[in-house]
């Protein structure tokens, strides 16, 4: 979910996009808004040889976009092998039990509670559904369960909520923690730098070509975000809602409940750290 991004022009449906990668297509879910962008990006991912696809993040409970999800990979000569989730917000989750329904597969979450079938997602874990490897990156920050998924074969990473293809993403306090971000982004870094990752498969927006550069942005985003709350608190704006007044006044007004909970994170976060007094 995106805390700062500006609304295009909204799609009317479920929209198919070319491949993003030699294993990766997006189907976009129709649920346009100033938190999900232009919708919510399910990724089908698989070999180009094999039968079977994984498919991740199939969105919210929309039939049409969940039977559009399933038309693309029977097209493509395929059936769905397996569901995965980044993460458990509903734009990207809560469909996940109907498309198991209609498509026969498990579902594996790192979230016990999202899980339809005994597997789990943790740190180390392979899926090889299909002869794909996607490794599993543990990315929390943005929400507690965070995920992300590396595809060596594609140089790519599926990232989920915590880096976007345009803007930037909010830290959902409580739940989401600024630290563990900052960690989850330095790890992504490392995958760039030292696993020749540069494709960022984002949760939400366009694909992003530079994932070196996305980190940098996020992070230095970041770093300055912290200054400018650093300096509010300084000021005297002691609230949550006064340092977004303060910090986020350049921001949509509709995304200010969202920049809220990123705020209400990176006060605990310098609290933790001793820049300010609770």
């Amino acid at each position: 979910m995106s805390d700062a991004a500006a609304l295009p022009g909204q799609p009317r449906g479920t929209v198919v996009s070319g491949p993003a990668t030699a294993r990766a297509v997006n189907v976009l879910a129709p649920n346009p808004s100033a938190m999900t962008l232009d919708g919510t990006n399910t990724w089908i991912v698989a070999e180009p040889d094999s039968g079977l696809a994984v498919v991740i993040d199939p969105g919210p409970l929309d039939d049409v976009h969940l039977r559009a999800v399933i038309d693309a990979v029977e097209r493509s000569g395929r059936r769905v092998g397996l569901t995965l989730l980044t993460h458990g917000h509903p734009d990207h989750a809560e469909g996940a039990g109907r498309f198991a329904e209609l498509t026969g597969t498990k579902v594996r979450a790192l979230d016990a509670a999202l899980r339809l079938g005994d597997e789990g997602l943790g740190a180390g874990d392979v899926i090889t559904t299909g002869g794909l490897e996607l490794r599993v990156v543990p990315t929390p920050g943005h929400t507690a369960d965070s995920l992300s998924f590396h595809l060596p074969a594609d140089r790519a990473v599926l990232t989920g909520d915590t880096i976007l293809g345009r803007g930037t993403t909010m830290v959902a306090h409580p739940d989401g923690r600024l630290g563990e971000y900052l960690d989850s982004l330095r790890r992504l870094r490392s995958l760039t730098v030292d696993d020749g990752v540069h494709t960022v498969l984002p949760g939400h927006g366009p694909v992003l070509e530079d994932a070196q550069g996305a980190v940098e942005f996020y992070l230095a985003h970041r770093a300055h975000r912290l200054a400018q709350v650093e300096t509010a608190v300084e000021a005297g704006h002691r609230t949550p809602s006064e340092v977004v007044a303060t910090v986020y006044a350049d921001v949509d007004r509709s995304l200010w409940p969202a920049a809220e909970l990123s705020v209400r994170a990176q006060l605990e976060y310098l609290t933790e750290h001793g820049l300010i007094q609770s």
